[in-house]
């Protein structure tokens, strides 16, 4: 693996010729990079220390429009700037592109040079900072999971969407076969991800045709949603420069199975797994019971953040082990949270709720705000379900996008660790994904009542 880069060496590599552009990203909230591409002279001249963006880059949706009812910023306010300081520590070749590096960027207030509270990376490392002052570290690792089509994006964007064909004819679970017909889109991705300075452990066929699954090695909280944003973005690009549109979409096709994002996680101290107790049956330790108590209790109140849209509610349904209910079960795949490596050091807790159109910093800060007030009020944990956690009778998760915006505005515990400005502005994110879609006629109900109703 590839040495993250130095301001000096970098420096080096312009001098030689080696490298003449640097991706200056941020993370929006919908999770996408975003940012400026400079030539690398004149970012090691000056760039390096900070520049600047429009401030409606994190009041927008995946349209790119500009709606009201943000109190960040609006047409009112005149759409100002942010300024946009590189995070150096996360500079980084991008073998995939020619001569080009990257590097992540904070978002902070142009006047204060504060972090915007809503940005996600703030929003992350705000409860990073909260465990750490306990005296914990949170260490995660998320799955990706998407689709490959057999077209291009501007092939099927011109089609209307219509008649997406996989890349592959069946179900490619852990298929050998098929996958080395897809190689030549997951072996560059490996490995220039891996020349990244990301820590890849595999890619794998998911149980869809034409699904995939990329695994990146467990890490520190914030290197691991950094490294999703990362590798979801090499995805994007590697698939088309491969004629191929690989697909985030958590359901794009009613009797498809769709793609989630799991999230696992444990917290550590001093060096040592604070989730493992020897002497517990399940290797479980008192603290691990509160956090994963408050995972459960307020799964509700983060449902937002797994899963952000309209669509992503589709997802849930019976049987295809995407789970409908927020209970926990031991190596359980129809639970919402799954005890992994139990009665190991390797003891951690899968949430297997959020689907692949999640913004993996968002996600993974709520989690925590849940676990702090597990542990905060000793929540006490349930037993574990066993069986078949689709035939539960409790626990059972918001069922679209209308109630998830309800529990997320309403949640105390949110306001509480986030502050109301985030929540608010996430609570109008909610409110203008619902409008838009509340406008559509959609092609469903056209086919459906067109002649008959």
């Amino acid at each position: 693996m590839t040495n993250e880069l130095t301001l000096d060496s970098l420096r080096n590599q312009i001098t030689a010729g080696e490298v003449d552009t640097v991706l200056a990203s941020f993370v929006d909230m919908q999770g996408r990079l975003m940012g400026k591409r400079f030539l690398a002279q004149h970012f090691v001249d000056s760039a390096w220390e900070e520049t600047h963006c429009c401030n409606y880059l994190l009041a927008t949706d995946l349209e790119m429009a500009t709606p009201g009812g943000y109190v960040s910023t609006s047409w009112e306010a005149g759409y100002g700037d942010y300024v946009m300081k590189p995070d150096l520590s996360t500079l980084r070749p991008v073998p995939w592109l020619e001569g080009t590096v990257m590097v992540l960027c904070d978002i902070l207030d142009h006047h204060t040079h504060k972090d915007i509270p809503h940005s996600p990376r703030a929003m992350l490392k705000r409860q990073i900072a909260r465990l750490k002052a306990m005296g914990f570290d949170a260490m995660t690792a998320t799955e990706l999971e998407f689709f490959l089509f057999e077209k291009s994006y501007d092939e099927i964007r011109k089609s209307g969407f219509r008649d997406l064909e996989p890349i592959s004819g069946y179900n490619e679970d852990y298929n050998i076969l098929q996958t080395t017909r897809e190689e030549h889109v997951m072996r560059p991705l490996r490995n220039h991800l891996y020349a990244a300075g990301i820590p890849i452990e595999n890619s794998k066929g998911e149980a869809e045709a034409g699904q995939e699954e990329l695994n990146i090695k467990y890490d520190h909280a914030l290197n691991t949603a950094d490294f999703h944003t990362i590798a979801k973005h090499a995805i994007k690009e590697i698939s088309w420069a491969q004629g191929h549109a690989a697909s985030f979409m958590p359901k794009w096709h009613h009797t498809r199975v769709g793609s989630s994002s799991h999230v696992h996680q444990s917290l550590w101290k001093d060096g040592q797994p604070a989730f493992y107790d020897a002497d517990d049956k399940l290797g479980m330790s008192d603290l691990m019971k509160y956090y994963m108590a408050g995972m459960l209790k307020y799964a509700p109140d983060y449902m937002y953040f797994l899963a952000p849209y309209v669509n992503s509610y589709k997802r849930f349904q019976k049987g295809t082990f995407a789970p409908t209910r927020t209970i926990w079960s031991v190596d359980n795949r129809t639970a919402g949270f799954r005890l992994c490596g139990d009665g190991t050091k390797a003891v951690r807790v899968e949430c297997r709720v959020g689907g692949s159109d999640l913004n993996p910093y968002l996600a993974i800060a709520a989690q925590i705000a849940a676990g702090i007030k597990g542990i905060e009020d000793k929540l006490p944990l349930d037993p574990p379900f066993s069986g078949d956690a689709y035939e539960g009778d409790t626990g059972m998760i918001p069922q679209n996008l209308r109630d998830a915006h309800a529990t997320l505005k309403n949640s105390t515990m949110l306001r509480a660790a986030m502050g109301d400005d985030v929540i608010d502005h996430y609570s109008r994110c909610a409110e203008v994904e619902l409008e838009d879609f509340d406008r559509v006629v959609t092609d469903y109900e056209i086919k459906r009542g067109f002649e008959r109703a």
